[in-house]
């Protein structure tokens, strides 16, 4: 197969994943760079070919946005090592523009909420009397 060939062929599998929700996720991603891989393309080039796809046509991947929460986590909980309502609400915002509504503001909390529990940023800030993280994963069922 040529170069052009795989390349089209790889295109063709993300639109193909891409194609009803315009959302790329890790399952996909990874059936993706199986599939490059057996066709002979090396990991990195792959992903790099699955970035430059998803930029080309506004979808958008699922390992970006968890690797968008997991860096404003740890800047966030660089000051002091706790996570207050403030940033996340702010992260929250963030991640939901750069969702560009793919995912109910539920499946987007849910994700910060393990983004948090996964790195050990779950240290939070929390009220007198209210602490607004075990609320939220009560709510989110996390």
């Amino acid at each position: 197969m040529s170069p052009d060939d795989t390349k089209k062929r790889i295109v063709n599998e993300i639109k193909a994943r891409a194609y009803d929700d315009k959302y790329i996720d890790r399952n996909e991603e990874r059936e993706i760079v199986r599939i490059a891989i057996e066709l002979g393309v090396t990991v990195e080039s792959a992903l790099v070919a699955l970035g430059q796809v998803c930029d080309e046509f506004s979808y958008v991947l699922e390992s970006r946005i968890l690797k968008q929460i997991e860096d404003q986590l740890a800047t966030a909980a660089a000051n002091d090592g706790k996570i207050d309502q403030q940033e996340f609400d702010l992260i929250f915002g963030n991640v939901k523009r750069a969702a560009q509504g793919k995912k109910t503001d539920r499946e987007l909390k849910k994700m910060v909420v393990q983004v948090m529990e996964s790195t050990g940023n779950n240290k939070v800030r929390t009220g007198w009397f209210s602490d607004w993280y075990s609320s939220l994963k009560r709510d989110l069922g996390v």
